[in-house]
This record gives structure tokens, C-alpha cells and sequence, in this order.
């Protein structure tokens, strides 16, 4: 992989992809990702709303019911997540179809509020759809909090395995694969962090320590950047 801003500088390797078929909940690894202009194909294509709610927000998020992060969404055909099934299995080890009744009824009791299943082509994003780190930022993160912390807290797209920390592209593009033809991703902002990264993935219990260190340490816009797509 490398960054063109350094003039072609091999910066890393991918480490790993992830992608999001349910916002809040658990994600699927893969080999490889289709990245388009609105984002990763099939990333966040769907989430769960509060069906009262007429806010800008009313995605039934982690934030208020941690035990999202428990739920485990997969695409039944992963590379055509557009017009694939997709089927959860829940903390209980339950397989249910996304779109039953009674995975819905099962988060309304939880969250305490009805809720209903939407599904956005483009992605429901809170910010810009693609994010990534270095494996040295996320080291950072680890040493000044003094122990190690699950990269799965992040909710990151893309982990590439680099020396550098990934705030040293800022403004960058990377570009993956071979130059004429593997993708490319404009490094243009930093992430502000919320409260999904104090959520243990395993377990969902929140570790509000996690956040003091993210704001104490002044690292919060160094380990985690969001890119765009730009071919």
C-alpha cells in the first residue's frame, strides 16, 4: 500500500477488512471489499430506528443499548450485499433473518422502545464512510492506556499493518493493491469519538476509562482517520 502524497513511499499492508452489515452490531471480516464512491459495498447498509423517534438520529444505536455490539450480522452472499439475506445470530446463539419479527421484537423489549428495520443503499454513516488506523496508532492508544484494548472497539473498516501512525496521512491518498487499478482513499479527516469505545465487544460492558484515555492523552484525531473513496 502506499501514500501518493509521499511521492509512491510504501507506507503498509493491509491488516485487516471489516465490514458493518447493521449499524451498532457486530462486523464480519473479510479477504477483500468492494470500495465505491458513497463507500465499502454493503457497509452499514441497514439499521435498526427508534419508530417513534422524528430526530435527525433515530438509528437504534450501541450508545443507548449496548448489547448491539453482540449481534452478529452475516450477508448470506457476501459479494452482493445489495440484494443478499442477511441472518443474525444474537447473544443467545439464536439464527434469525434480519428482517423477522422477531428480532425486532426481541430489540424492541431491549431498547425499551418499537423499532423497525431500514435499509439505505449508500450507508447510514455518522460521519464519512470509510475509517481506518495503523497498527502503530492503535499501539498508542494501547501504551497510554497501559494495557492492550481490542481493535474491535474502533469500528474500523481497514487496519493496516505500518510503522507510521496513521495522522501522518493526513491529506494523503492511499492507494491499495496495484496503482492502475486497486483503490484509492483520500486520508481527510480525523473521527471524533463516542461512546461505542468504551463497549467491550465480547461482553458489552462499558469501560468508561477507555474514553478518558482517548481525551486525556490528546490522541483522539491521531489513531483513527476516515478516508473517501476517489476512484
Amino acid at each position: 500500500m502506499t501514500g501518493e502524497a509521499n511521492e509512491g513511499e510504501l507506507v503498509g499492508a493491509v491488516a485487516a477488512l471489516i465490514r458493518f452489515p447493521t449499524k451498532s452490531m457486530a462486523g464480519e471480516c473479510r479477504t477483500e471489499l468492494e470500495l465505491r464512491w458513497p463507500g465499502i459495498h454493503g457497509d452499514r447498509q441497514y439499521s435498526f430506528c427508534r419508530a417513534a423517534d422524528r430526530s435527525r438520529f433515530p438509528w437504534l444505536s450501541a450508545r443507548d443499548l449496548s448489547r448491539l455490539v453482540l449481534y452478529r450480522p452475516l450477508y448470506h452472499r457476501p459479494d452482493d450485499p445489495r440484494h443478499s439475506p442477511v441472518e443474525v445470530t444474537t447473544p443467545s446463539g439464536e439464527r434469525l433473518a434480519l428482517d423477522s419479527l422477531i428480532l425486532a421484537e426481541m430489540l424492541s423489549n431491549e431498547a425499551q422502545a418499537a423499532v423497525g428495520l431500514m435499509q439505505v443503499g449508500s450507508g447510514i454513516f455518522d460521519a464519512m464512510p470509510v475509517s481506518l488506523a495503523s497498527t502503530a496508532s492503535l499501539a498508542a492508544v494501547d501504551e497510554a492506556h497501559g494495557t492492550a484494548l481490542d481493535a474491535r472497539r474502533f469500528r474500523l473498516n481497514i487496519v493496516v499493518e505500518s510503522s507510521q501512525r496513521d495522522n501522518d496521512w493526513c491529506s494523503a491518498i492511499l492507494s491499495f493493491g496495484e496503482v492502475d487499478d486497486g483503490a484509492r482513499v483520500l486520508v481527510n479527516n480525523a473521527i471524533p469519538r463516542c461512546a461505542l469505545i468504551t463497549i467491550d465487544p465480547d461482553t458489552a460492558e462499558r469501560d468508561a476509562t477507555v474514553m478518558r484515555t482517548v481525551a486525556q492523552k490528546g490522541i483522539g484525531k491521531l489513531f483513527e482517520r476516515k478516508g473517501r473513496s476517489v476512484a
